[in-house]
């Protein structure tokens, strides 16, 4: 089992071209999963960790509802933000400038093969962050992500998240509201769960500005110890 997980840091990057990216990667896991299956090649698969920040987008999942989205195509342009129907579960989500978007492909094979348990392990990284920044962050039973105040009238969500998994092999991932703009929330009935309110770290802070590397660094150390992982780190900035 390789437990040795490759971190790549794209800066702010276009949603398709990272969603490109990330079928990529995804897909050269799982052709080496399938090699070794036909041949016994015995061939180690690779694991991935990326960190992104988007332009302004807003992405449905494949079993959401195109209604939760509440303006046209041309009020989406007018607000600078594009819109994409994409193959992971959940309903809509935005993302933006000032949220830390994690991607963990994975091949789970190397970890544990059990979805449950590898979106609990997210929230839990989420969780322990939030809780460094002296934040009780809590799951809410039956919506994937993490909240604050749950089964309160002030019940919020601060992280969302999405995934997809085949033959075992992660992609998407969770997206961290640190300095966003929340005001492009109200365009949307987020995750498709009305009534209920987003909020940002800097908020909750009650502060202007969060450090953005600081929460990528806890983050990181929270996961490498969930998941017993090696994390590495690529330099090279030009990966797409």
């Amino acid at each position: 089992m390789n437990k040795t997980i490759e971190l790549q840091d794209l800066g702010n990057k276009d949603y398709k071209q990272t969603w490109d990216y990330q079928e990529q990667l995804f897909k050269g896991i799982v052709d080496t999963k399938i090699k070794n299956r036909r041949e016994d090649a015995g061939l180690e698969t690779k694991n991935y960790f990326l960190f992104v920040e988007h332009p302004h987008v807003y992405t449905l999942g494949k079993s959401g509802d195109f209604s939760n989205l509440l303006v046209s195509e041309t009020e989406l342009k007018e607000k600078n933000a594009t819109f994409y129907k994409v193959n992971r579960g959940g309903d809509i989500t935005y993302h933006g400038p000032g949220q830390v978007v994690g991607y963990p492909i994975l091949d789970l094979d190397n970890f544990f093969t059990d979805i449950h348990k590898y979106l609990r392990f997210l929230e839990e990284m989420i969780i322990l962050t939030l809780a460094e920044y002296g934040l009780k962050a809590e799951r809410s039973k039956g919506e994937t992500g993490v909240w604050l105040d749950v089964g309160t009238p002030f019940a919020r969500k601060i992280c969302a998240m999405g995934v997809r998994a085949s033959r075992w092999v992660t992609m998407h991932g969770f997206a961290l509201n640190v300095n966003a703009n929340l005001g492009y929330f109200d365009l949307m009935i987020p995750c498709g769960i009305r009534g209920k309110a987003v909020t940002s770290l800097n908020v909750e802070l009650g502060v202007k500005e969060v450090s953005m590397e600081e929460v990528k660094e806890k983050l990181l150390k929270h996961f490498k110890a969930l998941f017993e992982a090696k994390l590495i780190k690529n330099e090279n900035k030009a990966l797409f």
